[in-house]
């Protein structure tokens, strides 16, 4: 592994891999926010029609995969925000007009589907100086967009109502993610390949809500995992390559990196969600009425359980129970 990383191929390599790592997951935030998890796989699928484009007009596919996943991005926010279709019924012509599009067009520039391959599952092994510049150009303009205007974006995928009200241009900021998300896409298909891109995007975040407890926390986390499982699973890829003469392309070992982050913060993120909810007050509208039970167990400030503020005293959990004391007995909740 350490003479690999004397080759250039490898350095350009792992620099793309982490630029995408750290990019992806920014707009996977905006994304997951907005209940939009799968737009990313329709921009993908609408990338291939670009890619096929380039092979057609002998321009370079990465180019024209930016442009024709932009123009599908805003064609798909305009019909999901006018309300000619649903927001799933749309993606659904994403996926099937692009790839049948994209296999069409491949046809008719004289290739064969084959030649999709290396945009489909990714190649970033053998991507030349120039690809490693444009990816890191456009992961720049992902990064400063995506965090520079971060309140906004946030407040436009919470709650558009209000951002309407407090003054927002809903129709741009949403405009502006769906094109930050065809950007992602078109950088990260010779990273992991357009048919995984979305879970460089979605699977870092939703691994880091398992432990964050904001918005903030969560962006900042998927970029963590993001970054990590893109340098992470190249390297695993080109050792066991390398060293054990297996065929393992670093595409699907980025993934399920990023979803081996994602089940080991799951049990994590499940225990801090039952204590949360154990140490949170109980609603009074909760409570019609309360049984009286003999405790030989005397609760208090050293007692070691979890206290609970409710009303003008303190509820105890204990054993599954929440109770509180009161003269010679206790209150079971």
């Amino acid at each position: 592994m350490i003479d690999l990383l004397g080759y250039d191929f490898m350095q350009r390599a792992l620099l793309a891999a982490l630029v995408t790592g750290l990019a992806a997951p920014v707009i996977g935030t905006y994304l997951v926010q907005r209940r939009l998890a799968l737009l990313g796989d329709g921009l993908g699928h609408v990338a291939v029609t670009g890619v096929a484009l380039g092979l057609l007009t002998g321009i370079a596919p990465t180019w024209t995969a930016v442009v024709v996943a932009i123009l599908g991005a805003v064609a798909i926010e305009v019909i999901r925000e006018r309300g000619h279709t649903s927001g799933d019924l749309a993606l659904a012509l994403l996926f099937y007009g692009g790839l049948a599009g994209g296999l069409m067009i491949t046809g008719l520039a004289g290739q064969t589907a084959a030649t999709l391959n290396t945009f489909l599952f990714g190649s970033i092994t053998s991507l030349p100086l120039s690809d490693v510049w444009f990816t890191m150009a456009l992961a720049a303009v992902i990064l400063v967009l995506g965090l520079g205007l971060l309140p906004q974006l946030f407040t436009v995928s919470q709650d558009q109502d209000f951002a309407k009200v407090a003054g927002l241009n809903v129709r741009g900021y949403n405009l502006l993610v769906a094109v930050l998300a065809a950007v992602t896409v078109t950088i990260a298909m010779r990273t992991v390949g357009l048919l995984l891109v979305s879970a460089l995007m979605i699977v870092p975040v939703a691994a880091s809500q398992q432990l964050a407890r904001s918005f903030r926390a969560t962006l900042v986390g998927g970029v963590l995992v993001g970054s990590g499982a893109a340098v992470g699973g190249l390297l695993v890829s080109a050792y066991v390559s390398v060293n054990h003469d297996l065929s393992v392309t670093p595409g699907p070992a980025i993934v399920l990196l990023a979803l081996t982050c994602f089940v080991a913060t799951w049990p994590v993120g499940a225990w801090l969600r039952r204590r949360t909810r154990l140490r949170q007050p109980f609603p009074a509208e909760a409570f019609d009425g309360h049984e009286t039970t003999e405790h030989p167990h005397d609760h208090g400030p050293e007692c070691g359980h979890v206290a609970v503020p409710h009303g003008d005293h303190v509820d105890y959990v204990h054993d599954g129970h929440r109770h509180a004391p009161h003269d010679t007995h206790y209150d079971e909740h």
